[in-house]
């Protein structure tokens, strides 16, 4: 570990102790595993994850959020919701995370004054800053605080030290919740979220790791898979048994987008002043 890497950690974990008592927001993924992890060796007891299980949280997540809950003895609450029950949130504008985040952040940062503690922390990494991502303005109009961006910590950082800790997330592929995989605008449907589920869970089935099924008008499938993925798909056979498959699961059409993964794919099509309101977070 090399010593900038090794004072990032250090700030990270005397946040923790200023905080004294908080709740982590776990999905399950690498950032919030790892946030989690140095919380419950700093805290103790005082470290509460609340995780958030609703019809937007893919199969693969929760089983990883039910494994490291059993291994690692932390104290937990699942927080059951839908957010499909917001008109807004269905709808499907540009502003959808924004939207989410606020439900999500919301029910948890309530559960967690119910047991008395007063903050709750997301694992939003240095990097995220950069994207367009409305949800960050949500957070910080809740009050949720980023103890990994705060240490100056990014992506790579998080998973040198998740691999250097025995974490099994280190080198698990980016995940999001299966509403940003539908287009801006195209309504959002419990049905339309469990074909994308079905679709990728079949995919993963064929070996592929790094992957999004996009559900775009028209009840269209494009499937994107890493660039250096790509090539398993130049065999007629592996098209036609995908493609059949896809129509059993409810899709009218299916595609191959030719360029690959790339996350955020969705907010290609966005008017860019959109994608710049989008990242506008406060720093009060």
């Amino acid at each position: 570990m090399t010593p900038e890497l090794a004072g990032k950690l250090e700030t990270l974990k005397k946040l923790f102790h200023h905080y004294q008592k908080i709740a982590i927001a776990f999905s399950g993924g690498v950032d919030s595993t790892l946030l989690l992890k140095i919380a419950h060796d700093e805290l103790g007891d005082g470290a509460l994850a609340i995780t958030i299980q609703s019809p937007t949280v893919t199969e693969d997540d929760l089983k990883d959020v039910h494994s490291f809950y059993k291994e690692s003895g932390v104290n937990y609450v699942i927080v059951k919701l839908n957010q499909l029950n917001s008109a807004s949130f269905r709808h499907n504008s540009a502003d959808r995370c924004y939207i989410c985040k606020t439900i999500e952040f919301t029910s948890m940062a309530n559960e967690a004054r119910k047991r008395g503690i007063h903050w709750i922390a997301a694992g939003i990494n240095a990097d995220d800053v950069h994207d367009y991502r409305p949800g960050l303005r949500a957070l910080d109009e809740i009050g949720v605080v980023s103890p990994l961006k705060d240490a100056g910590m990014t992506k790579a950082d998080i998973r040198y030290l998740s691999k250097f800790y025995h974490l099994k997330t280190w080198d698990k592929p980016a995940s999001s919740c299966l509403a940003s995989r539908v287009q801006y605008g195209e309504k959002i449907t419990e049905e339309k979220l469990r074909k994308i589920s079905a679709a990728e869970q079949y995919l993963k089935s064929l070996h592929f790791r790094k992957l999004r099924v996009r559900y775009h008008q028209g009840n269209i499938a494009r499937i994107e898979v890493a660039p250096e993925e790509r090539h398993l798909f130049f065999d007629t056979d592996v098209l036609d048994t995908i493609a059949d498959q896809f129509k059993k699961i409810g899709f009218s059409y299916t595609t191959l987008d030719l360029r690959g993964y790339r996350s955020g794919s969705m907010n290609e099509t966005l008017d860019p002043r959109t994608k710049i309101q989008g990242t506008q977070v406060s720093h009060v």
